[in-house]
C-alpha cells in the first residue's frame, strides 16, 4: 500500500464502485449493514428504558453494552477461523440465525423481568452480529477494485447509518413509554403498583424484537437462495500463515485494531449517554423527549457516511479520518467545558464526525493482508469490545461526579484515532520510503 498525501488521483473518477458481476451480491450484503444497525443502536434506547424499569444506576445500565460488545468480542475470532473453512456465505447465514435467536429471547426476558435475562438475549444477538461483521466488512472490500476499497466500505456502511438513524425513531415510538416517576414517587408506590409499573416497562420491548427476528430470518432465506461468489482475497508477499510473526507481524493491522478499540468505545460511549447528557443539561426533560437529540446525533452519523464517502473523491481516506478525529476532539472538549445548550449540540455533532471512522479504519487495516484477511477482520471485530469497556467507565465517572466529566473518555479516544489517520495506518514498507508515489486510496467514482 502506498503512502497517501491527500491529493486526489487524477484517475480516481474512472474507478468503478464495483465490478458489474459483483453488483447483486454487493446490494444484498449492503442490506445487512442496514439491518444489524438496529441491534446495535436500539441499545441506546434500552439503556435509559431498562434503567427506569429496573431502577439501575448509570454504571449498572452500562452492562447492556458490556453484554452486547462482550458477545462481539468472544465470537469474532471463532467466526474468522470458521469462515476460513466454510466461506463467507455460510458464515453470514450462521450470523443471521444467531441474531434471530437472540432477538426472540427478548420474549422470555420480558416475561421473567430479570435484568440478567435481557443481557443474555443481547449477548446471543451480538454473537450473531459478530459473525456478520467478520464476514460482511472484508467481503465488501474485495467485491471490486482494490483502489476503491475504503470508499466502497464507507458507502455500504452508509446504510448501516440509515438504520442507526431510524433506530431512535422506532425505539422512541415503541419502547419508550414517556411515563416517568421521580425517585420519591417510586418510593411512595405500593409493591403492587411498582410491580405493575415495571411489568409495563419491560413488556414494550417484545414487539420490536420479534419483528427484528423475523426480518433476520427473511434475509437469511434470501441469501440462501442467492448465489454469492466465493471471492478469494489476492495473495500478497509475506502474508502466508507461515510468514514470520504471522498476522501480528503487520504493524498497520495491529495499530488499526487498537484504533478500532478506541473508536468503538468512543462511539458507543457517546451514543449511550446522549439521552442522559441531554437530561443533565436540560432541566425536567424526559427520556422520550431527550431521545430527539439521539435521533439528531444518529442523523448526523448517517449524513456523514454519505458526505464522507463523497469527500473521499478529493481527500485521501487517512487524511479525512484524521480531520474528523480532530473535529471530534473539539466537540468533546466543548461537551466537557461548555455551558448552556452549546455542549448538547456539540455532542449531537459528534455523530457526524464518527461517521467514517469505523469503515475507514477497517479498510486501511486489512490492506495487503491477502489470505490473512479473514483473520485480520476477526481481530478488528474483536476490537469492538471497546464498546463494552468505555461506556462502563463513563457510567462510573458519571455516578461519581457528572456525565459531563465522563466525556473525557471519548476525548482521549479521539487522540488515538487522530494518530492512526496521520501515520499509524501505513505499513512499515510505506513508512520507510518517502519516494513512493502518492495516491488517493479512498478514491472512487
Amino acid at each position: 500500500m502506498k503512502a497517501s498525501s491527500g491529493a486526489p488521483d487524477r484517475h480516481s473518477h474512472s474507478v468503478p464502485v464495483t465490478d458489474r458481476r459483483f453488483l447483486a451480491p454487493f446490494i444484498l450484503i449492503t442490506s445487512l449493514f442496514f439491518l444489524w444497525a438496529f441491534g446495535v443502536n436500539l441499545n441506546d434506547i434500552l439503556i435509559p428504558h431498562l434503567k427506569k424499569a429496573f431502577g439501575l444506576s448509570d454504571f449498572q445500565s452500562s452492562f447492556i453494552q458490556v453484554a452486547f460488545f462482550g458477545g462481539y468480542f468472544l465470537a469474532a475470532f471463532p467466526a474468522g477461523r470458521l469462515m476460513e473453512k466454510i466461506g463467507y456465505k455460510k458464515g453470514i447465514l450462521t450470523g443471521l440465525f444467531l441474531c434471530s435467536a437472540g432477538a426472540l429471547l427478548f420474549l422470555p426476558a420480558s416475561a421473567s423481568r430479570v435484568y440478567g435475562f435481557f443481557l443474555l438475549a443481547l449477548f446471543v444477538m451480538a454473537c450473531g452480529q459478530s459473525f456478520l461483521e467478520v464476514a460482511a466488512n472484508p467481503y465488501v472490500t474485495v467485491l471490486g477494485p482494490a483502489a476503491s476499497a475504503e470508499r466502497r466500505l464507507n458507502f455500504a456502511q452508509s446504510f448501516n447509518a440509515v438504520g442507526a438513524m431510524l433506530s431512535p425513531i422506532l425505539g422512541r415510538s415503541f419502547i419508550l413509554t414517556g411515563v416517568e416517576y421521580a425517585p420519591a414517587q417510586i418510593a411512595a408506590m405500593s409493591a403492587t403498583q411498582l410491580d405493575a409499573y415495571r411489568a409495563a416497562q419491560a413488556s414494550t420491548v417484545r414487539g420490536p424484537y420479534v419483528i427484528i427476528a423475523g426480518i433476520f430470518l427473511v434475509i437469511a432465506t434470501l441469501i440462501q437462495l442467492t448465489h454469492l461468489p466465493d471471492v478469494q482475497e489476492p495473495a500478497e508477499a509475506g502474508t502466508t500463515e507461515e510468514s514470520s510473526g504471522g498476522i501480528l507481524a503487520h504493524g498497520h493491522l495491529v495499530k488499526g485494531v487498537i484504533a478500532q478499540f478506541f473508536y468503538v468505545g468512543a462511539q458507543v460511549g457517546v451514543a449511550s449517554f446522549v439521552i442522559r447528557y441531554a437530561q443533565f443539561i436540560v432541566p425536567g426533560i424526559t427520556a422520550k423527549s431527550a431521545a430527539w437529540y439521539l435521533l439528531l446525533h444518529q442523523t448526523g452519523f448517517m449524513i456523514g457516511r454519505f458526505v464522507g464517502s463523497g469527500m473521499m473523491k478529493q481527500i485521501a481516506a487517512p487524511k479525512l479520518l484524521s480531520l474528523f478525529a480532530a473535529a471530534s476532539l473539539i466537540c468533546a472538549t466543548t461537551a466537557i467545558l461548555g455551558s448552556g445548550l452549546i455542549p448538547v449540540w456539540a455532542v449531537v455533532l459528534i455523530g457526524f464526525f464518527h461517521s467514517i471512522m469505523f469503515p475507514t479504519i477497517f479498510a486501511l487495516s486489512i490492506k495487503n493482508l491477502g489470505p490473512l484477511t479473514k483473520r485480520g477482520s476477526s481481530l478488528l471485530v474483536m476490537a469492538i469490545i471497546g464498546g463494552a469497556f468505555f461506556p462502563a467507565i463513563m457510567g462510573r465517572i458519571s455516578d461519581a461526579s457528572s456525565i459531563k466529566n465522563a466525556f473525557i473518555i471519548p476525548l482521549l479516544c479521539y487522540v488515538v484515532i487522530f494518530y492512526f489517520g496521520l501515520s499509524g495506518y501505513k505499513p512499515a514498507s510505506a513508512r520507510g520510503s518517502e519516494k513512493l508515489p502518492e495516491t488517493n486510496e479512498g478514491a472512487l467514482a
